[in-house]
């Protein structure tokens, strides 16, 4: 009994799938360059917003423009000019100048004045404060970074989950717990916002500690563990050579027979 015939899709529907997983491919390509570029296009122009307000109009694009070309404001020759990215050069310049300011003598001064006046706001104070001190403990070069991982058991014994260590613990914490035990500092983000998460204070000893990078362990918490940075360097990284076949062996010649006298 012969068995039946294969059934072979049709041309369209070979096309159609054809098209289909042709598509998909350019979306996994397109769609991440795409979404970069929007965030990127659109916080520049909302960075711009906000500062070129603060700009005088003599430093705007489109004076200085005009101002070279020789048009003077209000004549038919001016040309309007809006350059993006602007307004965050200036931030840049800004920012460097205030802290090349507030290194200075002067400036700790009147930082320490300023500080003095914020003190006395109530609302004020507290906002202050709390900006502050994440300020200096994620621009602080002094202090631990936020990138080491590990694994920690979470929500219960025999379940482990990435977190991120980020040192001892520190004040009245460190002082409380350093009686029982070396505890240290560990958030516990969430998939797949890693903004949401935990903060626990956990014994050192009952962390494991891991090589991964902060970025790789961003990755694999983003998208819920599907992506492996580890399993992408191995796809991508060459396959070794094939080691050479070993050479035949051959039989050695069999003894010559000596002839009987």
């Amino acid at each position: 009994m012969t068995p039946p015939p294969l059934h072979r899709p049709s041309l369209p529907a070979r096309m159609l799938a054809a098209i289909r997983n042709n598509f998909f491919a350019g979306v996994v390509v397109i769609a991440p360059i795409g979404l970069t570029v929007w965030l990127i296009w659109t916080a520049v122009g909302w960075v711009d917003s906000v500062v070129m307000p603060f700009v005088p109009r003599y430093w705007h694009p489109d004076a200085t423009i005009n101002r070279w070309l020789g048009n003077a404001p209000g004549s038919p020759e001016w040309i309007d000019v809006n350059i993006r990215g602007v307004g965050v050069v200036f931030f840049l310049l800004f920012t460097v100048l205030i802290g090349w300011v507030a290194r200075g003598l002067v400036g700790r001064s009147l930082l320490r004045t300023s500080e003095r006046m914020v003190d006395r706001l109530p609302v004020v104070r507290s906002i202050y404060n709390a900006v502050k001190q994440i300020a200096e403990t994620v621009f602080n070069q002094a202090q631990v970074k936020f990138d080491r991982v590990c694994l920690v058991e979470f929500p219960r014994s025999g379940v482990w989950s990435v977190a991120f260590m980020m040192g001892t613990a520190k004040g009245e914490i460190r002082d409380r717990l350093s009686r029982i035990d070396d505890y240290v500092t560990v958030y516990l983000p969430t998939t797949p916002n890693p903004t949401n998460g935990f903060l626990m204070y956990v014994r050192r000893s009952e962390l494991i500690l891991l090589d991964m990078s902060f970025e790789d362990a961003a990755k694999v918490i983003i998208s819920g563990g599907l992506v492996n940075p580890d399993e992408d360097r191995e796809r991508a990284a060459p396959a070794p050579a094939p080691a050479p076949a070993p050479a035949p062996q051959t039989a050695p010649p069999p003894p010559l027979l000596e002839p009987r006298t």
